[in-house]
C-alpha cells in the first residue's frame, strides 16, 4: 500500500473573504501562496514514522462560503486527512466557511497584517469554535507583516509545526490496536489495559492474547524457520554473552544456556509477528496468524506466571524497542515491560510526537549527593550536583540508550532509525552486554540486558496515570541523562542488579512545586515506570495531551512554549494547570 493510504494526511484549508467585484479576485494569489508555504515548510519538517516527509492536502478552492466549505470537506474525507488547519489574510464570513467536525484537531493561522484583517479572522474563528465547543489552535505572529510577506516569522513556524506533530501524532494513533500479552504483573494496577480510555480518547482498540500463545507458535512452529536461523546466527556473532552473576548453585549447563538463548529468539520474532503481523506464515499454512493484531504497541506481562517457568522477555523487549536486528536498520516498535500499558501508552506517545525508540525504565532511586558520598565516596558534579534518579529497568530497553550514536558534533543521541549508520550499530552493540538472567527473578532462565547509557543527552520522561474520578492525567518532566566515573557506577549497579541497563537521570529544576528538586520529583512521580525519549519535547506532549483532553499535572516546560486550544483561555490565565484539568473535563475525551 502507498503512504497515501497508510498514513494520515494534514488539510490545509485557505480562507478568503467570499465578496467579489475584486475584493476575493485580488486576495486568491496571496491566500494560496500561504497554503502552498505552509505546506512546503511542513513537508520540510515533519516526518512519518517510515521517514518520509508529511503529505499535506490543499483545498482544491479557496473557500469563501459554505459550498466550498463542504467541497473542501469531502476532498478531505476521501485523502484521509486527520487535522485540519487553516490559513486566512482576510476577513471571512466565519460561520459559513469552518470546518465543524468535532473529531479532528483544528487550528486557524490568522495573518498579522494590517492591508486585510487575517488576525480578526482569527479572533472571530476562535470564539465561535469556542462557543460550539470545538476546540481550536490559534496561531498569530507576533510582528505585524507587510502584505506581500510569507508571514512564516520563527514563532509562527514554531508553533505550526508543534501543532503539525501533535495531530500527526493524534492521527497515527487512531484505529490501531494496543496489544497486551498476558495480564498483570506483579500487582502493577497499570498492566490493565485501559480499553474504554483507548477507545474514548485514542481512537484505539486493546487487543488481548494470553502468553501461552508464544509457547504454542514456538512448539508447534508457527514461525518463519529461515528467518529464524538467520536471526538466532546474527544474535550469537553480534550480542555480546557477560558475565554469569548467579552463585553456583543456581546455574545451569551450557546446553540449558543455549536452548534459553535460542528460545529467546523465537520469543522475538513471535512478538513482532503477533503485533504487525507476517505474510510470510500464510505460505507456511498459518493464514489466521500471519494476520497479527495490526498494533501500535504492546505489552508483555513475563513475570511471574511465564518467568517462573520459561525464558524472560528481556531479549525479545530489548530488540523490538531497538532500530536494528539481523535485518539492518528498521522501525522500532513500542513494546513494555511487564505489560504496564500505562507506561506503554506514554512510549506511543513519545514514539509518535518524535519517531524515535523510547526507553522504558524503573523509576528506582533518588540518589541524594550525600548519599553518593557516603556509598561511593564520590562528589556529584554538574547537571547530577543535586542528585540524580536510577532509571534502571529489570532487565530490557532500547539498545539505541547507549547514547553510542554520536551526531556530527560528537554528541551522544539516539537517532531516527533511517538515519542509524553500520557504526552506530555496531557502536551499540559493543556497548552492551546480555546476562544469564539472575534466577531468584526469574527461575525459568532468560537473559537480561546490561548497558550504561551515556551522560549529556537531553530527555524527556512521561508517565501515564489513572485517578479514579479524576481519568488519565499526565506527567511530563524535561531533563538529561547523566554519567558517573565507572567504579562509581558499578558500587550503585552492584547495590541492585549488575545486569540490568542503567540509566541516571536528572530533571530540569525550576525551585517550585514538584520540581523544587530532584527529590521532589522522586516524590511526586506517580508510577513506578516512566517512559523516556531523546530531546527536550515536553511542549509538543503538552498540545497532543489538549488535542486529546488528558490534563497534564506535573511539567517543567517554559510558560512560553506551552500551546493549547484558545478554548482554554475563558476557563482561567493565571493557573494554568487548573484551567487545563478544568478545559479537559468541559470538552471531554475526543472521540467521545
Amino acid at each position: 500500500m502507498s503512504v497515501a493510504t497508510t498514513y494520515p494526511a494534514i488539510g490545509i484549508r485557505p480562507l478568503i473573504d467570499g465578496r467579489r467585484r475584486g475584493v476575493r479576485e485580488s486576495l486568491e494569489d496571496k491566500t494560496m501562496r500561504l497554503a502552498h508555504d505552509v505546506a512546503e515548510l511542513i513537508a520540510a519538517n515533519v516526518t512519518y514514522p517510515d521517514g518520509t516527509p508529511v503529505r499535506t492536502v490543499i483545498s482544491d478552492t479557496t473557500i469563501g462560503g459554505v459550498a466550498e466549505a463542504n467541497g473542501c470537506k469531502e476532498q478531505f474525507r476521501t485523502e484521509n486527512v486527520c487535522a485540519d488547519l487553516t490559513v486566512t489574510a482576510s476577513w471571512n464570513y466565519i460561520t459559513e466557511v469552518l470546518d465543524l467536525d468535532a473529531s479532528i484537531p483544528h487550528a486557524v493561522w490568522g495573518f498579522n497584517g494590517t492591508e486585510r484583517p487575517g488576525a480578526v479572522t482569527l479572533a472571530a474563528a476562535a470564539a465561535a469554535y469556542n462557543q460550539l465547543g470545538i476546540p481550536c489552535f490559534g496561531i498569530y505572529g507576533h510582528e505585524v507583516q507587510d502584505a506581500d510577506d510569507s508571514g512564516l516569522t520563527d514563532d509562527v513556524v514554531e508553533n505550526i509545526l508543534r501543532y503539525v506533530r501533535a495531530a500527526l501524532a493524534v492521527g497515527l494513533m487512531k484505529g490501531r490496536s494496543y496489544l497486551s500479552i498476558g495480564t498483570v504483573s506483579m500487582g502493577i494496577a497499570g498492566c490493565r489495559a485501559p480499553e474504554q480510555f483507548l477507545v474514548d480518547y485514542l481512537g484505539m482498540r486493546a487487543e488481548y492474547i494470553d502468553m501461552i500463545e508464544i509457547d504454542r507458535r514456538i512448539a508447534q512452529g508457527i514461525y518463519d524457520q529461515e528467518e529464524y536461523e538467520k536471526a538466532v546466527a546474527w544474535a550469537r556473532e553480534h550480542l555480546t554473552i557477560g558475565e554469569n552473576h548467579n552463585p553456583e548453585a543456581n546455574r545451569v549447563s551450557q546446553e540449558e544456556y543455549d536452548e534459553q538463548f535460542d528460545y529467546c529468539i523465537k520469543m522475538l520474532l513471535i512478538g513482532r509477528d503477533l503485533m504487525e503481523g507476517n505474510p510470510r506464515l500464510a505460505e507456511l499454512g498459518f493464514a489466521e496468524e500471519a494476520g497479527g493484531h495490526d498494533a501500535i504497541a504492546a505489552g508483555f506481562q513475563g513475570q511471574r506466571q511465564w518467568t517462573d517457568y520459561k525464558p524472560n522477555g528481556d531479549i525479545m523487549e530489548t530488540l523490538l524497542n531497538t532500530t536494528f536486528d539481523w535485518n539492518g536498520k528498521r522501525q522500532e516498535k513500542v513494546f513494555a515491560t511487564e505489560g504496564d500499558a500505562g507506561n506503554g501508552l506514554a512510549m506511543l506517545f513519545n514514539s509518535v510526537l518524535t519517531q524515535r525508540p523510547q526507553l522504558f525504565s524503573d523509576v528506582r532511586t533518588y540518589w541524594s549527593p550525600e548519599s553518593v558520598k557516603r556509598v561511593t565516596g564520590y562528589t556529584l558534579e554538574g547537571h547530577a550536583a543535586d542528585g540524580f534518579i536510577d532509571l534502571r529497568n529489570s532487565g530490557a530497553t532500547t539498545l539505541n540508550a547507549t547514547g553510542q550514536e554520536k551526531d556530527e558534533d560528537g554528541k551522544a543521541i539516539i537517532k531516527h532509525w533511517w538515519e542509524i549508520t553500520d557504526e552506530d550499530i555496531a557502536n551499540d552493540l559493543a556497548a552492551t552486554t546480555f546476562h544469564a538472567a539472575t534466577k531468584e527473578y526469574f527461575p525459568g532462565g532468560g537473559f537480561s540486558t546490561h548497558f550504561a547509557t551515556a551522560g549529556g543527552m537531553p530527555v524527556t520522561a512521561t508517565r501515564l496515570n489513572f485517578v479514579a474520578g479524576q481519568g488519565p492525567v499526565l506527567q511530563i518532566s524535561e531533563g538529561w541523562t547523566v554519567e558517573l566515573p565507572e567504579e562509581v557506577r558499578h558500587q550503585i549497579e552492584d547495590r541492585t542488579d549488575p545486569t540490568w541497563p542503567t540509566t541516571f537521570f536528572v530533571p530540569r529544576i525550576t525551585g517550585e512545586g514538584a520540581f523544587t528538586s530532584v527529590y521532589d520529583w522522586m516524590a511526586h512521580w506517580g508510577a513506578n515506570h516512566t517512559a523516556t525519549g531523546y530531546g527536550h519535547f515536553g511542549a509538543d506532549l503538552i498540545t497532543l495531551a489538549s488535542m486529546l483532553r488528558i490534563p497534564v499535572y506535573m511539567h517543567n516546560v517554559p510558560r512560553e512554549h506551552i500551546m493549547r486550544p484558545k478554548a482554554w483561555i475563558p476557563f482561567g490565565t493565571s493557573d494554568l494547570e487548573g484551567a487545563d484539568f478544568r478545559a479537559c473535563a468541559a470538552f471531554g475525551p475526543l472521540y467521545r
